[in-house]
């Protein structure tokens, strides 16, 4: 009986200490897992000896591309300053095998990485090297030939860094920097791609003048009972046909609606011809616009009042003088004038927002109003 008791308790004791033993090992593993140690790198110096750029940003812009991709434990800039200071190290200049693997011994790191910025001809050549320190043999390297665009230089050292350590690039910012057939001028336009401001948009047109004042008069008199002002909705399509430099022209075309809030529908269609700035977002542009609005041939009488073509026998003919205006009692009939107008995109995150002012100018009074817009399209798109 006792002996069945003493296995009964050993049996219990083996149940408790199994699952004990398991969780403490799984910690542990765990703990080595996350204290791992990664390979710790170093930038000490990087080659712009015929190229103009500002060293020191772009050791920094070296250090940070590293920190981001993660591999390595990234040792900071001014670690490496410190220790090149205390222990009276060269490291400015220094970029061969040799120079590089004592350097890296006196720092303590497992990796230098360096590299070079070059012109040559009419290309920027990067080449990206990483060595190891222990073996003095360099890894990795990495060369890439891009268009001579100043200014981009940052963006070619990521690109080249992306594929020295296996990351996929945007193949539309790696046409940008390196094929000159695949980004509209280029050359002449390095830092700004085409701004697109073609989508919705909806503004308010008022009326002055003679128009205005019919747009007020009662309907028996020939005028619309309306207000001089109307809401209007439409969409503008947008074509680029030149980009040079800063700025890109653009064919426009604006199909709208007016008089809605009225319980009108006028419809208009403008061709306009404009130039753009693609850094500020400004632009102006200017065109013929044809409207579809009520008008009637008639006459101002002897008493200052307009009367139709139809009452022309009631005067002397040498009291008529027939021409044609706005009229509610007349026929749809097509218009025209010419449109003026100016702008500026604004922008916030994707997000577009074009607002314009615009004048039509006429004999019986303006036209003018403001409308504005958006889309969700990047600012700076690259050209298909």
């Amino acid at each position: 009986m006792k002996n069945q008791q003493k296995t009964a308790l050993v049996n219990i004791r083996f149940t408790w200490l199994l699952p004990a033993l398991t969780f403490a090992f799984s910690q542990t593993s765990f703990a080595q897992v996350g204290t791992e140690k990664k390979a710790v790198i170093a930038v000490t110096d990087f080659d712009t000896r015929n190229y103009n750029v500002n060293r020191p940003e772009l050791l920094q812009y070296l250090t940070n591309e590293l920190i981001r991709i993660g591999t390595y434990e990234v040792m900071d800039r001014y670690d490496v300053e410190f220790l090149a200071q205390k222990d009276t190290l060269k490291i400015e200049g220094c970029f061969s095998k040799l120079c590089l693997s004592t350097t890296g011994k006196k720092l303590q790191t497992d990796k230098i990485f360096t590299g070079s910025i070059q012109e040559l001809g009419d290309q920027i050549h990067v080449t990206l090297r990483m060595l190891d320190v222990q073996t003095g043999v360099f890894e990795k390297n990495q060369v890439t030939e891009f268009l001579k665009i100043p200014g981009n230089e940052f963006m070619m050292i990521r690109v080249t860094m992306n594929q020295m350590f296996g990351i996929p690039n945007d193949d539309n910012i790696v046409r940008k920097l390196t094929i000159k057939a695949d980004y509209d001028n280029t050359i002449n336009n390095p830092y700004e791609l085409k701004l697109r401001a073609d989508g919705p948009r909806m503004g308010i047109g008022f009326f002055s003048g003679l128009n205005a004042s019919i747009m007020q008069a009662p309907t028996k008199e020939g005028g619309f009972d309306a207000y001089p002002f109307m809401f209007q909705f439409g969409y503008q399509f947008e074509k680029q046909y030149l980009n040079e430099g800063n700025f890109q022209a653009l064919f426009e075309f604006i199909p709208n609606i007016s008089g809605m809030d009225q319980g009108r529908v006028i419809p208009s269609f403008t061709f306009l011809n404009g130039l753009r700035n693609n850094k500020t977002g400004f632009e102006f542009a200017f065109g013929p616009s044809l409207i579809f609005t009520k008008t009637a041939k008639g006459f101002i009488g002897p008493d200052n009042k307009w009367y139709l073509e139809r009452d022309a026998s009631l005067f002397l003919p040498d009291q008529v003088n027939i021409t044609q205006r706005l009229d509610s009692r007349g026929t749809p009939t097509l218009t025209t004038g010419f449109l003026f107008a100016v702008g500026k995109t604004f922008k916030s995150g994707k997000m577009n927002i074009p607002v314009n002012a615009y004048i039509i100018p006429g004999k019986n009074g303006m036209r003018y109003g403001i409308s504005f817009g958006w889309n969700g399209r990047d600012r700076y798109e690259l050209k298909k």
